[in-house]
């Protein structure tokens, strides 16, 4: 299995996972010339993608994706509440229906060689979640856009060897930046998004022999910087009770406009 970054930012994701037989990418919130430029890098075009799963409908998430699957017509999954939206959403009717797939969170659906679970979060979207995806007896996941995270949400992504998960911002740099008060109470919100120091939380909660890598997504432009969140990830995992320490696992922040390495499973 391969995992790659293709962007990932609080203006644009895009994650790309494979094997030999099935090609996904989670979300297309970046335009359409750069997702095709991202998988032209790992030797593929849109036409071979086995499937898009889609998050939620915020258009950092779903900003390329009419004008990719106008061209490629890839089968799209999400939950019910998400793939309405995005026919809502979709006014010149460019989108085929037919290639939408209802999902729910909590049940296990299949893609090719992949067992994908999707794991409901809270955010303020019509009905988000996030995605596990099994394959060759690897687990990833791509985990972003939640105001909180709960001991069922943890317990889902036990046993990863992989995941690209949000750390948004952090605290000090959202309350003294030039935001609104009402955006920043939104970001703040359980319905907003994670915290440097709550996504240390979380991964310090999921550390395992298995994970072999952490990427930090979703930063704030405005309200963060990979060297801060890195920084404040390690400490949370580090100042922790746990066995395990942010030296034992490789830790990094995914790229806003640059794809990161290939990570091998």
């Amino acid at each position: 299995m391969r995992f790659r970054s293709i962007a990932s930012g609080s203006n644009g994701n895009c994650i790309f996972t494979d094997t030999s037989n099935t090609r996904i990418l989670v979300d297309a919130g970046i335009s359409c010339k750069r997702i095709e430029q991202g998988l032209n890098t790992l030797g593929l075009t849109g036409q071979e993608l086995s499937a898009i799963l889609v998050t939620h409908e915020h258009s950092d998430h779903i900003q390329g994706l009419k004008i990719l699957e106008k061209h490629c017509h890839v089968p799209l999954y999400g939950t019910a509440g998400t793939l309405q939206a995005i026919k809502d959403n979709d006014k010149e009717g460019v989108l085929d229906g037919s290639l939408f797939h209802i999902i729910r969170p909590g049940q296990d659906f299949l893609i090719g060689d992949y067992t994908v679970q999707a794991i409901r979060t809270s955010h303020d979207a019509a009905d988000p979640c996030a995605y596990r995806l099994t394959a060759e007896e690897k687990s990833v996941a791509v985990m972003t856009d939640l105001g909180i995270w709960t001991r069922e949400q943890a317990e889902a992504l036990q046993g990863l060897q992989g995941i690209l998960l949000e750390a948004n911002h952090d605290i000090r740099m959202l309350e003294a930046g030039s935001y609104p008060y009402v955006l920043k109470r939104r970001i703040l919100s359980d319905f907003g998004h994670l915290s440097n120091e709550m996504s240390g939380k979380l991964l310090d909660r999921i550390l395992g022999p298995d994970l072999s890598f952490a990427l930090l997504g979703h930063l704030s432009e405005e309200n963060n910087y990979p060297d801060i969140a890195l920084m404040s990830v390690r400490g949370e995992i580090d100042a922790s009770d746990s066995p395990w320490k942010s030296s034992d696992f490789r830790i990094e922040v995914a790229g806003r406009y640059e794809s990161s390495d290939i990570f091998e499973i």
